[in-house]
């Protein structure tokens, strides 16, 4: 049996402030194959992107606490790595798409100079890297991608500029793409446009997907597997398809339940009931 891309065993992750020690994850679990998506979904504070960025170790160390679990990349534990060989995953085999694009993106360089950089820190290799920046502005629908390279953020909308972090994330080709929170500022329309170039840019390149979200929404049709945090643990794990059709976890339950249905008039939104929740833990 071919051993998972990513292994992540009973992670527990802390974060050490002057006057206590506050938990962030406890005993996380989860593995990823390579072409799989996996969605990590839960509310913001349930510990989705501390874990998203644990992966590579991203989180500062201190007030960061890596207090037990190993994180396996190809059989490979993170947390044992050197420095210099976490830049090279970082980036290269393990990339990011962030939420906030126009924070990500450097203001005072152009979109090529940024691209330009990650490809000659990961791909050494290529020689024209006009070209290849082309091609990738191009994969991710970005129209007149020659010219448009010379822009800086501020001149492209929010979807272009969240275009522009997925061809800088891709143009190294990693092995495995971490979305947090990919969509959340951009309206219904240009999500849908993200999501659909996701789903094919997987299918071309046999990359692995982790998203990050808090919104089930999002994931039918684009993830194989969905795992649920809630205060630091995953409470459900399953397919996706079993998952939203038959949840199992109060809270799961509740998630889902509170996503507005067209057409249900002036039906009352659904709350979380965290009491009858914690009950369930």
């Amino acid at each position: 049996m071919t051993a998972p891309l990513l292994d992540v065993r009973d992670l527990s992750i802390s974060f050490q402030t002057d006057k206590e020690i506050t938990e962030a994850t406890k005993g996380v679990s989860f593995q990823i194959n390579r072409g799989e998506t996996l969605a990590i979904v839960g509310e913001s504070g349930s510990g989705k992107s501390v874990t998203a960025l644990a992966l590579t170790r991203l989180l500062p160390e201190p007030p960061a606490l890596y207090v037990k679990g190993s994180i396996l990349w190809r059989g490979r534990d993170v947390l044992a790595l050197r420095a210099e060989e976490l830049r090279k995953i970082r980036g290269g085999e393990i990339a990011y798409i962030f939420q906030e694009p126009s924070t990500s993106l450097n203001p005072v360089y152009t979109i090529r100079n940024q691209i330009a950089e990650a490809i000659r820190l990961h791909r050494p290799e290529v020689k024209d890297i006009d070209t290849e920046i082309v091609k990738w502005l191009d994969a991710v629908g970005i129209v007149n991608p020659r010219q448009r390279m010379s822009d800086y953020p501020h001149q492209l909308s929010g979807g272009m500029q969240q275009r522009a972090m997925i061809a800088m994330a891709l143009s190294c080709q990693p092995d495995l793409l971490v979305a947090d929170e990919p969509t959340t500022a951009l309206d219904v329309t240009i999500q849908a446009q993200i999501l659909d170039q996701l789903r094919e840019l997987r299918s071309k390149l046999g990359m692995a997907i982790i998203l990050i979200t808090h919104n089930f929404a999002i994931i039918r049709g684009l993830c194989d597997h969905v795992a649920v945090m809630f205060r630091g643990r995953i409470v459900e794990f399953g397919t996706a398809e079993e998952v939203l059709a038959n949840p199992q976890h109060p809270y799961t339950k509740a998630l889902i339940e509170c996503i507005p249905k067209l057409g249900a008039g002036r039906e009352r939104l659904h709350t979380i009931d965290y009491a009858a929740i914690e009950r369930a833990l």
